[in-house]
């Protein structure tokens, strides 16, 4: 039996006091209710009329200044304007507080000392207090005052309310938290921000044949082959066996494309003159919005492309059109298909990618990001250990990055997010990353937001309607071994629309219907996945603030089929789990037979005699004793959604070699070329045989799954189907049930589907122990 992991690296169940104490049980209270409730003091500057001139030419410089205690914000100035627009909102902990009157100074910027035009006091005793739904506060203009408290020329427009960070200012407003951040670049960095996932489409190119090629060498037989190129993927056909100015291939290229479409398809058809040498025979450009786009297996017409062929005259490179010249394709964007950009096993969205081929929805996913504690410090600064963290959470194409909280070990975000949800068999992940382009960064972009650690969550491993308030910890693991990062603190609430609908998922086909009809091979989509995870690290790293390649790449597992002495083993462990029931049970039944315990045995010839004189009896008792096993073990059933195990990952008893080998660059860096070229092969045949290994590990975890409540929809329908099954089978004549089954099993093909059948698909949507794995 595996021991459990050390108490550092376990799940610790909390009582946080959510939503300012309303929350009560698991019901819903209002749309923030799953964080702890901050208190703010906001001030909304958003402009001023009439002010003096002070400068020499009878213009001024205006800019305000937000002032309380010891903190200090300030609006952007303007150049020689008396009436400026500022609508910025500044924000100040109340916990951080230690003055009792707020101070909004007007000043003209100067190059020596900035000039004093006038300011307001209010008195935090006075400030009133809002509550969301209620519209926001509407600012009022204020007469400037001097430093004696006498009125003076110009006024300011300001709304000053207390409220929490469940304003529809928090998002956009400046913190005191951030004080210390200067620049434009630096606070947009620490904002906290949504993002989309870019539409991704498979794009397939059916190569079937070109007419009247003419290459430069008429006396041999030409080598045509066609290269096709988006963006940064080349693929290309194999060398046409028709070896004649008319070759045919029918052949599939597959392309990952993202929209809006920024490149054009590019395909060259060439002719392998030499070993090293190609020439181009015609090429021909395709904008992809005028391509067809496919929604089910039904192909799309062929078309005839002109090759043009660029010529040099005196130097310049000409296109010259080959009429003649032409290539015969059928070209379309796959609708029907789901682009897997995720790690298959962590997948938070398996919609296809046309929107009229999607399901409604089923509930709602609300994550509370609360706290951080115990956090490691990541970077120096002014002598000592500092960390500037911030969360990622990423479900179906929307991404949320929290704000930066600046300097701290211990940090509070309380922001709440939610996401709808298409199939419970999905996996939401949180990372955490320490904020390396606070104050604008490396320009030269080699400075990389370093990882804290991260946490998925499967959503049927959670009851709905149920708030989950764990403090998970953060593991990462280094070349030295294993390490805890800190602890994050989460609260998690699926909410389920319609029960019935959601049960009726788990028989649906896990991926959309085209993965089955016209199924891509495992290169392909090895490939593809690469190209997606390229394209979206690419796109939100040009978002503003970017959600850089670093983190996309971590949140996406990138590089997590590369093999590993340790995942190797951790999988083949967990094959040794599943077989452990059946050597079980083998020892239990020599038990039986050697009369270790003579009542038992005894039970066992009773029940065996009256199985052999009735067997009709057999499977109802086969089912009947699942069903009260999956009763009796509801007791036991997991209270806590999975988490990293460090002992089923073998992250504590790996060997430093082991380690050195996984955290090893890919080539090699080992010297000698043979033994590198040796090497790198082994990997990779061996990360496929880790796949292998670990895929039957699923299966049999799967197995096991069905009675054990760590899905407690899917436990629940078997145990009912159980309980049915014992029933009908109980008053169905045995030889009837034998003779169906075998018909069944023995049907013309004709009456096959080629989708998978009900229980392969509720069988495929079981959780295993994948989530678990580091």
């Amino acid at each position: 039996m595996q021991r459990p992991p050390p108490e550092e690296f376990v799940l610790k169940e909390t009582k946080p006091h959510l939503g300012g104490g309303k929350i009560s049980g698991d019901k819903l209270t209002s749309t923030y209710d799953l964080v702890e409730q901050m208190q703010y003091l906001y001030v909304r500057v958003v402009k001023a009329k009439d002010l003096p001139g002070k400068d020499v030419t009878g213009s001024c410089d205006p800019y305000a200044e937000v002032r309380l205690g010891n903190y200090k914000g300030t609006t952007r100035h303007f150049e020689k304007k008396s009436n400026p627009e500022w609508n910025q909102v500044f924000a100040f902990s109340k916990d951080r507080i230690q003055a009792s009157v707020l101070e909004v100074t007007v000043k003209d910027k100067d190059f020596v000392k900035d000039d004093f035009m006038g300011r307001v006091l209010f008195d935090l005793n006075e400030i009133p207090k809002r509550v969301p739904p209620d519209s926001p506060l509407a600012p009022q203009w204020y007469r400037l005052e001097d430093r004696k408290g006498d009125k003076v020329k110009g006024e300011i427009m300001l709304a000053v309310w207390m409220g929490t960070q469940a304003d529809e200012a928090f998002p956009e407003a400046w913190h005191s938290d951030a004080a210390s951040v200067s620049g434009a670049d630096g606070l947009a960095n620490i904002c906290s921000k949504v993002y989309l996932s870019p539409k991704l489409w498979y794009l397939r190119v059916n190569v079937i044949e070109a007419q009247d090629l003419q290459p430069s060498d008429k006396g041999r037989y030409p080598e045509v082959f066609v290269k096709a190129i988006l963006g940064s993927q080349a693929l290309r056909t194999r060398i046409s066996p028709s070896r004649s100015i008319n070759p045919m291939w029918n052949e599939d290229l597959m392309f990952v494309a993202a929209e809006p479409f920024e490149e054009p398809l590019i395909l060259s058809v060439e002719d392998r003159v030499a070993p090293n040498k190609d020439e181009v025979l015609g090429r021909c450009e395709i904008r992809l919005q005028y391509v067809d786009r496919r929604l089910d297996h039904r192909p799309v017409n062929t078309r005839w492309f002109n090759l043009e062929k660029h010529v040099v005259v005196e130097g310049e490179k000409k296109k010259e059109i080959k009429f003649a010249s032409r290539i015969h394709m059928r070209i379309c964007l796959e609708g029907g298909y789901h682009v897997l950009d995720e790690s298959t096993h962590y997948s938070s969205d398996l919609r296809p990618t046309a929107k009229q081929l999607w399901k409604q929805s089923i509930g709602v996913l609300e994550l509370g990001i609360l706290n951080a504690q115990g956090l490691m410090p990541m970077k120096t600064k002014d002598g000592r250990g500092t960390t500037d963290s911030y969360c990622v959470a990423k479900y179906g194409q929307k991404w949320i990055r929290t704000r930066t909280i600046i300097d701290s070990f211990m940090p509070k975000w309380n922001e709440q997010y939610t996401w709808e949800v298409f199939d419970p068999c999905t996996v939401i992940t949180i990372g955490v990353f320490d904020n390396c382009h606070l104050h604008g960064g490396d320009k030269s972009g080699t400075t990389r937001d370093a990882r804290i650690g991260k946490v998925r969550i499967r959503l049927s491993t959670l009851e709905t309607d149920r708030v989950y308030t764990h403090s998970y910890p953060l593991l990462v693991l280094h070349p030295s071994g294993v390490k805890k990062m800190g602890e994050i603190h989460l609260a998690v609430r699926f909410t389920c629309s319609s029960l019935l609908n959601m049960m009726h998922m788990y028989s649906h086909p896990l991926l959309p219907k085209m993965h089955y009809l016209h199924p891509l091979t495992v290169s392909q989509l090895d490939s593809l996945r690469h190209q997606a995870t390229l394209i979206v690290s690419m796109r939100l790293s040009r978002a503003e603030p970017p959600l850089r390649k670093e983190v996309v790449e971590y949140m996406l597992d990138v590089g997590s089929h590369m093999w590993s002495m340790r995942r190797s083993k951790a999988n083949f462990f967990r094959i040794m789990g599943v077989l452990n029931g059946l050597i079980t049970v083998g020892k239990w039944f020599d038990q039986i037979c050697n009369w270790k315990n003579p009542i038992t045995t005894v039970l066992i010839h009773i029940l065996f005699i009256i199985l052999v004189l009735y067997p009709e009896l057999i499977l109802p008792t086969i089912f009947l004793y699942l069903f009260l096993i999956g009763v009796w073990y509801y007791r036991w059933r997991p209270r806590h959604p999975p988490h990293m195990d460090t002992r089923l990952s073998h992250a504590e008893t790996t060997h430093p070699d082991e380690l050195d080998e996984e955290f090893d660059t890919f080539p090699t860096s080992r010297p000698p070329d043979i033994v590198r070229m040796r090497y790198d092969r082994l990997r990779s045949i061996a990360g496929r045989i880790q796949t292998v290994v670990g895929d039957l590990a699923t299966q049999g975890e799967r197995l096991q799954s069905l009675l054990s409540w760590r899905d407690p929809r899917a436990t629940a329908l078997f145990v009912i189907f159980c309980l049915l099954a014992a029933i009908v089978l109980y008053v169905t004549p045995f030889q009837v049930v034998a003779l169906l089954t075998g018909f069944y099993m023995l049907r013309h093909p004709r009456f096959r589907h080629r989708l998978p059948s009900v229980p392969l698909n509720f069988f495929r949507r079981l959780p295993a122990r994948t989530d678990c794995m580091l």
